[in-house]
């Protein structure tokens, strides 16, 4: 006897604290990928025979580019075909590339793997926030986005501790085998309890010549490519951190063993910031608390700077000085991502993947180039976090015409 759809239990869908947590998990899967090899990367630099130290920084570049790149894709792909679909395969994509990277039996392998990596897991970043609008709106949208990003800030602080403890009980393989792992779970997850969030009658088609008229709008808009531009410097002293930090800790520092520990201090000052501007944007302003933590972050680099090149550099002295600037950091990069937006509400998706592309792609370029000048000491990162800084200073001036910390004024909507 069969029973009719109109018959058949709905399914149901998750509940608050359940959504939380999955999109929290397609945040984080982005941040594990990045950091939690970290450590690993002079095992896999001996086993796979890399014997210039600098050219196991292809690790973190390559996925970068990667997840980079693909996210001009994904957000024109999941407005025609739904969110769901286009989550799994981009995961599936993930997954596959995690299978390659654990059985990869040269560096090369590993390094396309990498690239196959970023290329799925970009899906989440241009997903994650659009599942949360298709479903939520307004105060609750903010909150559900407020719960996931407390839950994704705790990942960078972790992860590297995670890929420390998964190398004493196993090989480097098992990192990489280990994110497949949380791949498939999101899979599995999101298979059976997320619900496609894109209605029907909301789908559109892909047409070039709307993609390329959003492409040269959010290109030429004053204001949203001076802060992408901006953001692309600050993201390129952040790699540059990311890609130079296991061999600070172990050739200036010899303190291998506490990497994770002080990892998760400097990433923490991220995290602490973050918190900071959330309860202080509303009150001050956005541009008022990134104007100010911009001037900070150059000028702490600069005092980091002098540091190094007087070879008094100390493991405390950049622990401390790092922690200030990566808060400076956190209170920079949300602010400067809502402001490049603000004249892009008529494409913000198209916008919003555009300049993704541009500061993860390009900044990891240039993390990349500062890594490349590692030489056993502090000095070519503090130096390229100093010229960074000036150089995104620059840019915000271009944005803000010569003016800094003024009140943005929306200009007032047409009359009817």
């Amino acid at each position: 006897m069969s029973v009719s759809a109109a018959s058949a239990p709905a399914r149901r869908e998750p509940g608050f604290v359940e959504f939380v947590c999955l999109i929290a998990l397609m945040m984080a899967l982005n941040a594990l990928a990045i950091d939690s090899m970290l450590p690993a990367l002079p095992a896999i630099g001996a086993d796979l025979g890399v014997a210039n130290e600098n050219s196991r920084q292809w690790v973190v570049t390559a996925y970068l580019l990667g997840f980079g790149a693909a996210q001009l894709i994904y957000g024109p792909v999941a407005d025609r075909f739904g969110r769901k679909s286009v989550l799994l395969f981009g995961v599936g994509v993930y997954v596959m590339f995690s299978l390659l990277a654990t059985l990869a039996p040269t560096f090369e392998t590993l390094i396309l793997a990498r690239i196959g990596q970023g290329l799925g897991s970009a899906c989440t970043r241009v997903l994650a926030v659009s599942i949360v609008r298709d479903r939520y709106e307004g105060r609750t949208m903010a909150r559900v986005m407020s719960f996931s990003f407390l839950v994704f800030l705790g990942v960078p602080i972790l992860a590297p501790s995670l890929g420390q403890l998964i190398m004493l009980v196993g090989p480097w393989r098992w990192i990489f085998a280990g994110l497949g792992l949380i791949g498939v779970g999101l899979i599995v997850w999101a298979s059976l309890r997320l619900p496609e969030t894109l209605k029907p009658e909301d789908r559109l088609p892909i047409q070039v010549k709307r993609l390329t008229s959003a492409y040269r709008t959010a290109l030429t808009d004053r204001t949203a490519m001076g802060y992408t531009l901006a953001m692309t410097a600050i993201t390129g002293a952040l790699f540059g951190f990311i890609n130079s930090s296991q061999q600070i800790f172990a050739d200036v520092f010899d303190a291998e063993a506490a990497f994770p520990a002080v990892f998760a201090l400097i990433a923490g000052g991220i995290a602490v910031a973050s918190l900071v501007n959330a309860r202080l944007v509303v009150r001050l302003g956005s541009r008022k608390i990134s104007h100010t933590a911009l001037i900070g972050f150059t000028t702490v680099s600069a005092v980091h700077a002098a540091v190094a090149l007087s070879g008094h550099e100390t493991l405390i002295t950049f622990a401390v000085l790092q922690t200030l600037t990566m808060f400076c950091f956190g209170l920079i990069a949300g602010n400067f991502g809502a402001m490049a937006m603000e004249t892009m509400g008529h494409i913000a998706g198209t916008a919003a993947s555009i300049q993704g592309f541009i500061s993860t792609v390009f900044g990891s370029l240039l993390g990349f180039a500062v890594g490349q000048q590692f030489n056993g000491t502090t000095v070519p990162m503090s130096l390229g976090f100093t010229v960074f800084g000036l150089t995104a200073l620059a840019l915000v001036l271009f944005a803000e015409r010569g003016r800094l910390f003024r009140a943005h004024h929306q200009p007032p909507a047409p009359q009817g």
